[in-house]
This record gives structure tokens, sequence and C-alpha cells, in this order.
């Protein structure tokens, strides 16, 4: 099995980038490829992994939904009281990830996250489907459950009660603020593209990067 999986590679010949022709501002240059990923039909294309620090210090990550991409940041939903949560709680810093073996591209980014308002929670929750909505009524996330406990009944007994659904205050958004940007294009040979940006006095400065 060893000997299996040190011989799995690919070749990536699919394109290139470069550190004069990316665009100034990364978060122009993510929403492009954010675009391109979901007009080439990849998978999830807007998957992303989170990693988070947790308040013993430890590591975790777990792949959430990309649901906006704004002049700020990345905006991402879930519950305040899963494992996520309790971590930016206790450490905002957080790192993002996107691949798109596809389109062989990837994005790591370094974010600050914090919550967004109310309102914007409300309005993303209230254009989810109804099911959605009580499914993160009836979920305790990360919590442990009984196991023959049945969410899918609690589900839709509400929704057959017709009793007007509102949002937990337990359930919201995360603006990602980021600070670092690299963006990667696998190229042949191993001799891969890297543009990486860094933000210095409000400006972001462009890098090219070694394989």
């Amino acid at each position: 099995m060893e000997k299996e999986l040190a011989n799995i590679r690919k070749e990536y010949l699919k394109g290139s980038i470069s550190v004069d022709t990316m665009p100034e501002n990364p978060l122009e240059a993510l929403q492009t490829w954010v675009n391109q990923a979901i007009e080439s039909e990849v998978e999830e294309p807007t998957a992303m992994n989170i990693a988070t620090i947790s308040s013993d210090k430890f590591p975790n990550s777990r792949v959430v939904l990309l649901k906006e991409i704004n002049s700020e940041g990345l905006v991402f939903f879930t519950n305040y009281k899963s494992q996520k949560g309790q971590d930016i709680a206790t450490n905002p810093n957080v790192a993002i990830n996107f691949f798109w073996p596809e389109l062989e591209r990837q994005v790591r980014i370094h974010c600050v996250a914090s919550k967004v308002s109310d309102l914007d929670s409300d309005t993303y929750f209230y254009s989810r489907p109804k099911t959605s909505q009580v499914g993160a009524i009836v979920s305790a996330q990360s919590a442990e459950i009984g196991k023959d406990e049945d969410l899918e009944s609690k589900i839709t007994e509400i929704i057959e009660s017709n009793l007007e659904i509102k949002r937990p205050e337990y359930w919201g958004g995360y603006i990602l603020v980021p600070e670092y940007f690299e963006f990667w294009h696998g190229r042949a040979s191993r001799i891969h593209d890297r543009v990486a940006y860094s933000k210095t006095t409000g400006a972001w400065i462009k890098k090219r990067l070694s394989p």
C-alpha cells in the first residue's frame, strides 16, 4: 500500500499565472477564480476548508461553503455554538483553503473572523429552504446526541406545525477579513506558480514565490 501511494502523481498542464497579470486586489482575483470554478461546473465550487485553533491550542479544520465575497472579505454561515464558533470566539485568526483539482488551482488565505450583523444573518437565513431553516434550529451542532435521536422527524414535525420559524440567536454569519493570500496554479514538473499578497499599511503587495 505504501508503494502504491508513493507512486500516485499527476502532471499539471492546464495553465499558468503571473505576478504581473494577477489583479492588484486579491479579492478581485479570488472572485474571478470562484466564478471560473462555477462556470466550469467543478464539484462544490464554493467549498472552502476553514482551519481554527481551539482553546487548548489544537488546530481544527473542516469544509464550509462560501456564501459571499465583498469588498471586506469572505462570508459564511454556521452555528455560533459549534466547535468552529467556539474556536473563533477564543481566537479569531483563521486559515482558509480553496482547492479546485479540475482547474489545478488552489488559494490559501489568512483571515480574522468576526460576526456579521443580525440583519445580514436574518437576510441569508430566511433565504434558505424551510427545511434548512428548521435544521439549524433542531441541530445543536457539534454536541453529542443520542444514537436513537431522530432529527429528521423533528424537522418534519416543526414544518407540519406551521409555527413561525425564527432565526436562532446562536446561528449566523462570519465575515473573514483577509490579511494574506496565496494563489497557486499547478505546472509541469512540479514547477508550480505561486503568487502571494500581503497587506501593508492598507495596501496589497504582490510577490512571486518559489514552487
